[in-house]
């Protein structure tokens, strides 16, 4: 008889861990159909609708033709997607658009070319694997040919002035030889030689025929792309107020000649801290600027000589 009570004291002990299993695993399922619904009502991703016409320095993009569709569809979904990347494009362009807008008008390159920059570099001063440097990505050597200073104290392809001025002399060159602002562009990747070798040998005039190496093949669709959203910001869902842009700091040019000038001293000398001396002209390398030749160097100091120096 004691034997049968323990046994059914076992038997009702089991089957209340085993309800209470039953309603823990009916609790979680539940609330996970509960979370999924939720995610499901509130999160939508969709495609996005195709243009119904895309150009490039006046120059039509075929965007009828299902491969160049494709191709465009892959560059304007991830940049309208990747929100955060294409977010500061936005916020950096009202800083630097207006200085590569009025140099780019002065040599009369298309403006389109300013999106160029924004894939290029996203409009900071980035080294890329490879070397390329700046805004606009030179590499040394290109840089000097095209007139950069480049050494350990001075590096103008951080100049963006100049370095936008070099960008404009390639393009027209590229341009010149080439016929068309899109293959310039394409040039400005691949290098002229590269893009001319190809149109010889597939016998085409036309970038959007050429079958090229991944990179080039991308670079006018990346270009594109960031060109639709900048000009469709909402559509796209980029809404950014004013205040949220950033600016460019009201600044007067200096001239400096003298050699061995230390530019800690430079920074006291002018009521502004080395941080901000450096900000505003990336293109001085060193704390030093030897000079032994005694070159006239522009730089910049902000008008507001107080910006920043905050007390210790």
């Amino acid at each position: 008889m004691k034997k049968n009570l323990i046994v059914f004291i076992i038997l009702v002990i089991s089957s209340i861990l085993m309800l209470n299993f039953f309603n823990l695993n009916e609790e979680k399922y539940t609330n996970d159909k509960l979370h999924q619904k939720k995610f499901n009502t509130h999160f939508r991703t969709y495609t996005l609708t195709k243009p119904e016409t895309l150009d490039f320095a006046g120059e039509k993009a075929p965007i009828y033709a299902p491969d160049i569709w494709e191709r465009y569809d892959k560059e304007i979904h991830k940049n309208v997607y990747w929100q955060s990347n294409t977010l500061f494009y936005l916020k950096r362009a009202n800083k630097y658009f207006p200085i590569i807008e009025k140099i780019l008008r002065k040599n009369n390159i298309p403006d389109d070319f300013k999106y160029l920059a924004v894939i290029e570099s996203g409009l900071e001063n980035v080294i890329s694997p490879a070397g390329a440097t700046g805004f606009w990505q030179f590499l040394e050597n290109t840089g000097r040919e095209y007139g950069l200073e480049i050494s350990d104290e001075v590096d103008e392809r951080y100049h963006l002035e100049k370095s936008t001025q070099a960008a404009c002399e390639y393009l027209n060159n590229s341009y010149e030889k080439l016929g068309s602002w899109t293959l310039s562009a394409a040039a400005y990747n691949m290098g002229i030689n590269g893009i001319h070798n190809q149109l010889e040998k597939q016998s085409t005039k036309n970038y959007y025929n050429l079958f090229l190496n991944e990179e080039t093949s991308r670079y006018i669709f990346r270009i594109l792309a960031i060109k639709e959203i900048f000009e469709n910001q909402k559509k796209y869902g980029f809404h950014i107020r004013p205040i949220d842009l950033y600016n460019y700091p009201e600044n007067t040019i200096i001239t400096i000649s003298n050699a061995n000038i230390n530019l800690y001293d430079l920074a006291i000398e002018k009521n502004i801290n080395y941080k901000i001396l450096k900000k505003l002209n990336p293109w001085l390398r060193d704390e030093v600027l030897t000079n032994s030749n005694q070159e006239i160097y522009k730089l910049k100091i902000p008008n507001d000589s107080k910006i920043e120096i905050f007390e210790n």
